[in-house]
């Protein structure tokens, strides 16, 4: 029996957001701890999962402020590792009218891109029964190998793969570069979830059920089993076993900014992988962890930040 629920492995990072302005009309900007992965393992911990992180930070002000935050939710630090040489990284964002964000990254590099294969505590990757990641550890050649060497050793250990590309253009020195990590990553999982913006992205089609066909007849045999499309305020969609299952969206009028909502929303999904296993999902559960996982990104989007502010079992059940 795995220690872990879902180990991850990734970026933990400082998100500034905007928190208004001062007496002087300067923007405030708010400290709020991010990075996808973690974002994930933050709510997997409030629906009650074993959660640990694999990642790299840099040993100043910011990094102890992201380990004290990721274990104050309940993730496991032990393989947070610090770096001396390089500093942590930082992302700026900007919310626009609606929600949109508009990300400005200072990291060239930063210390989550330094994690190298010899930091990776394989204990942690062959004792989880889910192992999670994404590109943003792809977009430097260290931190790729550490990455693609840790699933290797989780899928060898019988772990469920999980990705979600999380891509940023900002990050990746050409499109070509990010596609070809995508495409490696798709071809490297059981469970996908990707956005309708990342679909169009790879493949150049815009309709959801199309693209998504691509994307599986491209895969072929390395086809992930369960394929969750996020669409934002359109809602969601499942493809499993050949069969599509639409999720409405939540939408409310008191949602203040959208980050953190893919993460949510992945979370979600991989708390009913752990319940019902990969190869356990009819129609009607599918519908089920789609309404969920939409339910509980809609509470975020209410909320400033992600990673401390995840909703519990509780409030997504009394808003369903």
């Amino acid at each position: 029996m795995a220690g872990y629920d879902v180990v991850a492995l990734g970026e933990l990072l400082i998100d500034f957001t905007d928190s208004g302005d001062s007496p002087q009309g300067n923007p405030l900007m708010e400290a709020n701890p991010g990075g996808a992965p973690c974002n994930v393992l933050a709510m997997l911990s409030k629906l009650g999962k074993k959660t640990a992180f694999i990642g790299k930070v840099g040993d100043d002000i910011f990094g102890r402020l992201l380990k004290d935050a990721i274990e104050e939710v309940g993730i496991d630090s032990r393989n947070l590792v610090f770096d001396k040489e390089v500093r942590t990284t930082l992302a700026f964002v900007k919310t626009y009218p609606g929600g949109d964000r508009d990300f400005s990254f200072y990291r060239n590099p930063g210390a989550d891109m330094m994690l190298e294969e010899s930091d990776v505590d394989e204990a942690l990757l062959k004792d989880t029964k889910l192992f999670h990641y994404g590109t943003l550890s792809m977009t430097a050649a260290k931190a790729a190998d550490a990455t693609k060497s840790a699933i290797k050793k989780a899928m060898d250990a019988g772990a469920v793969i999980s990705f979600d590309p999380n891509y940023r253009a900002p990050l990746w020195n050409t499109e070509d570069d990010a596609k070809d990590a995508i495409w490696w990553g798709i071809k490297n999982c059981d469970v996908l979830k990707i956005s309708d913006n990342e679909i169009e992205f790879i493949t150049g089609i815009a309709d959801i059920d199309k693209g998504i066909e691509a994307i599986i007849h491209e895969a072929g045999e390395k086809a992930p089993k369960l394929v969750c499309a996020s669409m934002g305020p359109d809602g969601s969609k499942a493809f499993y076993k050949g069969n599509v299952v639409f999720g409405g969206p939540h939408l409310r009028d008191d949602t203040i900014e959208t980050t953190g909502a893919g993460d949510t929303f992945m979370a979600c999904v991989l708390y009913h992988v752990l319940e019902y296993g990969i190869d356990g999902f009819d129609e009607e559960k599918l519908k089920k962890m789609l309404d969920f996982a939409n339910t509980a990104a809609s509470i975020v989007t209410t909320r400033k930040g992600a990673l401390r502010v995840m909703p519990t079992m509780e409030e997504v059940k009394e808003e369903l």
